[in-house]
């Protein structure tokens, strides 16, 4: 009897004790969106109970008259979308803007990354700051040669204060696909790179997660059919041999984040890829682990078979609370906010 009862309650605890994801909202950013189309969303807390996104938006992915748009949400309202930068080259000549990362340093500093150029193989990067809150931008900065920023995904800020930005490049016959790893100083000003070897896989737009012991693993979009991983014990500097995780990507864009507690969190497309680019897209699953190697899913944001929901960005506020935006169906954003657990 007493073997029982131990077997129930070593039973109990595991069914309890497995993270679950409860909805706290789901809105879109705009009822009335401010141009035909808009992609690659990024979120991030400004202060307690305010946060701004910010995405790409024009007639179509790469017109040149895309520009980078951002947003503001206070008190649980998104303010009015508003263009803050464009391509515009000089007179004659104006090129699309791309993929935009928002990210607040330690010291309060406010980072928002973009990428200009006619295609992701030819782009450069850009970067802009704000010392309050986005209030008031910097000039436009062009990174430095060889420096393009991070990609799609947040950066990550280490304890000594360095920034890791997590990034990949593109060859102009689009054969091959390469991630590397920018740092910078905690100011931003200076950058190295750190090159990662992509052996035979080809992945971009990684992702980082972090562990105790200087620990850390990025999560790639691959066109291998699978979520693609490599691991670093020295704080980033050297990594692991690619390969791949049991999650699957239909060569889509996907993030992640390391929560408080320790729970690992990605958003993902769960398919494999289709004849089309953007088969597999029509599925956002939350997937949580506790060491970076098991997965299991725990919300469905998205199921809907005529539709594209891609692009997820990813952090945790203040309060614990997740929040994830990403494209829903190219005409908007959706921001959702969740309780995971």
């Amino acid at each position: 009897m007493k073997s029982l009862s131990l077997l129930f309650l070593c039973f109990s605890f595991s069914l309890f004790s497995q993270p679950k994801a409860t909805l706290v909202k789901a809105e879109y950013i705009f009822t009335v969106p401010p141009t035909p189309a808009c992609h690659a969303s990024t979120i991030v807390e400004l202060s307690k109970n305010t946060f701004m996104a910010s995405w790409f938006g024009g007639k179509y992915e790469s017109s040149p008259d895309v520009g980078i748009w951002i947003a503001t949400n206070e008190k649980g309202k998104w303010s009015e979308a508003k263009q803050i930068v464009d391509g515009i080259i000089n007179d004659t000549l104006r090129y699309p803007c791309w993929n935009p990362v928002l990210f607040k340093t330690k010291v309060g500093k406010l980072l928002l990354f973009y990428k200009v150029g006619k295609n992701p193989r030819e782009w450069w990067g850009m970067k802009m700051t704000s010392d309050d809150n986005g209030k008031h931008w910097s000039k436009v900065e062009k990174l430095p040669e060889g420096i393009l920023g991070p990609i799609k995904n947040k950066p990550f800020q280490l304890a000594n204060g360095e920034i890791l930005y997590p990034s990949s490049t593109e060859s102009l016959d689009e054969k091959v696909w390469n991630i590397h790893l920018e740092k910078s100083d905690k100011n931003a000003k200076t950058f190295k790179k750190i090159n990662i070897a992509c052996d035979t896989f080809g992945v971009i737009q990684p992702s980082i997660l972090q562990y105790s012991d200087n620990k850390l693993q990025l999560l790639c979009r691959s066109r291998q059919n699978a979520v693609v991983q490599t691991w670093s014990s020295d704080n980033g500097n050297t990594w692991s041999p690619l390969t791949l995780t049991n999650l699957p990507n239909p060569n889509s864009g996907t993030d992640a984040t390391t929560l408080k507690n320790g729970l690992q969190v990605l958003v993902y497309n769960p398919l494999k890829k289709g004849a089309d680019w953007f088969n597999g897209r029509y599925k956002l699953n939350v997937a949580v682990s506790k060491n970076g190697k098991d997965w299991q899913d725990v919300y469905t944001l998205e199921d809907e078979k005529e539709g594209e929901f891609s692009y997820p960005a990813i952090i945790q506020s203040t309060d614990g609370l997740v929040h994830i935006t990403y494209t829903a169906n190219r005409k908007n954003i959706k921001h959702v906010v969740l309780k995971i657990d």
